[in-house]
């Protein structure tokens, strides 16, 4: 009887994954609409998390278990002394993706290249996050000093009211949130700065404490090959992506459809996170020197 009992807890290992209103979660969001966490003996839920820098805290809380954190926030939060370890990847950029990030400009403003931006505000969905530290690689390599720019914080859905009340000058942002403020008439895509950078490294990974991770051993193995099975049906299937990733952020889901969702790549090494520790470096971000055999579990 209690070797059953073991048997259906074990079969009902429950996990809350936090992540923020993008499509780099994908994965997770299609393993619990299509019932594959469930297959995989996993009671699994996803937790919105407004602003991706929160998501360190919030798996050091035990408010979730797994976190998709950009690499940027990962990096940072282990730099800051947080032990946490990448348990299995999310997204990665590619060409696709990258054409979906734009530094967004409210009307009125005129961007004709980068040192157009000095003196400008800039919100960024979370300070030092991905598309904010892309964004400084960006101008370093134009050729513009950051500290030239002045960045707050504004969360995604947030977006369109602040650029249209003149709150800030331009976003850093993605699709769908592009096109709709595009389509409401707020603006206008002042750069596309990803595109010009072109890499294919890591935006997001599934990230869990390394006390966790390593007493959930069995756990963690499960929400990797739900992962894995969850990736397939994200890249090949932009029906059941789309109608997940709607369901998640709360986007329309004609909007969600009329871009691909950010590539799903499960497999993650080490070595992926070479080019953006040395980018954080030279952004002066890290303070320690990261040692990044131990950032992903084996």
């Amino acid at each position: 009887m209690s070797c059953a009992l073991a048997g259906a807890a074990a079969a009902q290992a429950k996990i809350q994954i936090g992540c923020t209103a993008t499509s780099d979660c994908a994965s997770a969001m299609v393993a619990v609409d299509e019932g594959i966490f469930r297959k995989h003996g996993l009671d699994a839920e996803m937790t919105p998390i407004a602003i991706n820098s929160n998501i360190p805290a919030a798996i050091l809380s035990n408010s979730i278990q797994i976190g998709g954190p950009t690499s940027t926030v990962f990096l940072q939060a282990v730099d800051g002394g947080l032990d946490l370890v990448a348990v299995v990847g999310a997204s990665v950029m590619n060409a696709t993706s990258n054409n979906a990030i734009t530094a967004f400009v409210r009307n009125g403003i005129s961007i004709k290249e980068p040192k157009d931006f000095v003196g400008k505000k800039v919100g960024a969905p979370g300070l030092n996050a991905f598309l904010h530290v892309l964004f400084v690689k960006w101008l370093v390599e134009k050729g513009v000093d950051p500290k030239s720019v002045n960045f707050v914080e504004v969360t995604f859905p947030t977006m369109a009211d602040i650029i249209k009340s003149g709150g800030v000058d331009a976003v850093l942002t993605a699709e769908p949130f592009v096109t709709r403020m595009t389509n409401a008439g707020l603006g206008s895509v002042g750069a596309r700065y990803a595109v010009e950078l072109a890499r294919t490294d890591p935006i997001i990974f599934y990230a869990a404490s390394r006390e966790w991770a390593e007493k959930n051993a069995a756990t963690v193995k499960k929400f990797r090959d739900a992962i894995a099975e969850a990736a397939v049906i994200v890249n090949s299937d932009r029906e059941k992506a789309s109608a997940s990733i709607a369901k998640f952020t709360k986007q329309p889901l004609d909007l969600v459809k009329a871009t691909p969702p950010n590539q799903s790549e499960p497999s993650l090494k080490p070595e992926n996170l070479a080019w953006w520790i040395e980018v954080m470096s030279s952004q002066k971000m890290l303070q320690s020197t990261l040692d990044k055999n131990k950032l992903v579990l084996n």
